[in-house]
């Protein structure tokens, strides 16, 4: 029985067309080949969503993994010799839920000696405690399988990804950078129609249009600034007289005319919002009212935290019932964590896709920047002196250069905040819990 585990998820590997580039596949052949050579006793368990077979659209069943062994020969080869030195598992998810359908993916995989068990759950045992693993989408409404192990009874999900993602694989490249394939990197789904006008007007927007409004959506936000100061001197309330007759714009000649022209534009469409604001803003709430009634939430932090909750109440849920289960794994939302709960421990694997981070612009009223990165990581179980030891990894890898210029320009004084996980914890075993 090994005595170490690395659990990593969710790697998305394949798909139609553009879909099948896989952007770590150096670092990912590498960790492969650091768990071979090293001395321990351990497994690699991949939990879930390895595959992206719901990208696949031209082809059914098992003639998918073929495919995958056409785009990726040198994973599936790093595969084979790593499973020669360590035990290799791996569980399906949603997104390759096909290979828990059909017995011929198990014989499949076997010669890249990888362990397909067809189970939405499995147990390991480290230092006399049970470790709970699954894909996690079964507590997903809109990605559970409603008969686990009939290949036609497919969740909501499946349809949209299966029309939405492999669709965007099929177009990505028509557009004027290759961005449409990344769709599969927003979370929460729910920023999709925000990424996506993003998207237009930092990369397919024409450019004479684009150069036309900015000044226009730059300069916005400035207009409080200037009705503050204009009103104080028309009321006489200030010795000023920089708003209402700026020298500086009189001495710049057509150009001071031009920016005191967008200013003056920009101010009346500010003051006809502002008139307008009130009924649009009882229109918004109201409409954000009916919303919450059919539980649909858009707000990207509070949907992060409803979604992150369901987990953490199916992993007290799994620690009720089996007092003998002291870790809980999980992956599917993409996001690493790994909480404690007094001698128990909830792990999210997160995932190896690029992702997204959503940044205001430092200033204007313009379309929130999408700051691409990766979080390639594992997480580590081992026993240590009578206890148990949760290790969290990350490999490093730089993020793509997939910003323009003007977008560099916008956030670049901007940085992400580091997803809070912490690098290790110690659980005691054979505690009252």
């Amino acid at each position: 029985m090994p005595t170490t585990y690395y659990c990593i998820s969710d790697l998305h590997i394949g798909g139609d067309e553009a879909l099948g580039v896989c952007d770590y596949e150096a670092e990912f052949i590498a960790f492969l080949e650091e768990l071979a050579a090293t001395q321990e006793d351990c497994e690699l368990l991949i939990i879930g969503d390895i595959f992206g077979l719901w990208e696949f659209t031209d082809i059914q069943g098992p003639a998918k993994l073929g495919k995958l062994l056409e785009q990726f020969p040198a994973i599936f080869e790093a595969f084979r010799r790593a499973g020669e030195k360590i035990a290799i598992t791996m569980l399906p998810g949603n997104h390759d839920y096909e290979i828990a359908c059909y017995p011929e993916y198990v014989e499949k995989l076997k010669p890249y000696n990888i362990n397909l068990e067809q189970t939405p759950a499995i147990t390991r045992q480290i230092n006399g405690q049970t470790i709970w693993i699954e894909h996690g989408n079964q507590y997903d409404a809109y990605n559970r399988m409603p008969d686990f192990g009939n290949p036609h009874a497919h969740p909501i999900g499946y349809f949209l990804t299966s029309n939405v993602v492999s669709t965007a694989g099929k177009h990505s490249h028509f557009g004027r950078y290759n961005w449409l394939k990344d769709i599969q990197s927003v979370y929460p789904t729910e920023q999709v129609p925000y990424w996506i006008f993003s998207n237009y007007f930092y990369h397919e927007m024409s450019g004479f249009l684009r150069w036309l409004l900015l000044p226009f959506l730059l300069f916005s936000g400035f207009e409080v600034f200037i009705l503050l100061g204009a009103a104080l001197e028309f009321f006489g309330m200030t010795s000023t007289n920089i708003f209402l007759h700026n020298w500086l714009f009189t001495s710049l000649g057509f150009v001071g005319n031009l920016v005191q022209l967008i200013i003056i534009i920009n101010t009346i469409l500010f003051v006809t919002f502002i008139i307008l604001a009130v009924p649009l803003y009882l229109i918004w709430r109201d409409f954000r009212a009916t919303l919450r009634r059919f539980q649909i939430v858009l707000n990207p932090a509070e949907l992060s935290s409803e979604k992150e909750q369901k987990y953490l109440d199916a992993a007290a849920k799994v620690f009720e019932a089996h007092p003998e289960v002291t870790i809980f794994v999980y992956g599917h939302t993409h996001k690493p964590s790994l909480r404690q709960l007094g001698q128990r421990a909830v792990i999210n694997t997160g995932t190896w896709l690029k992702r997204l981070d959503d940044v205001p612009p430092r200033f204007g009223f313009l379309p929130k920047i999408y700051l691409p990165f990766f979080c390639l990581n594992y997480f580590r179980i081992s026993e240590a002196e009578g206890r148990i030891a949760i290790d969290y990894r990350k490999i490093p890898k730089a993020p793509p250069q997939d910003l323009t210029f003007l977008q560099r320009w916008l956030v670049s004084k901007k940085r992400r905040k580091p997803d809070a996980v912490p690098e290790n914890i110690l659980l005691e075993t054979g505690v009252t819990r």
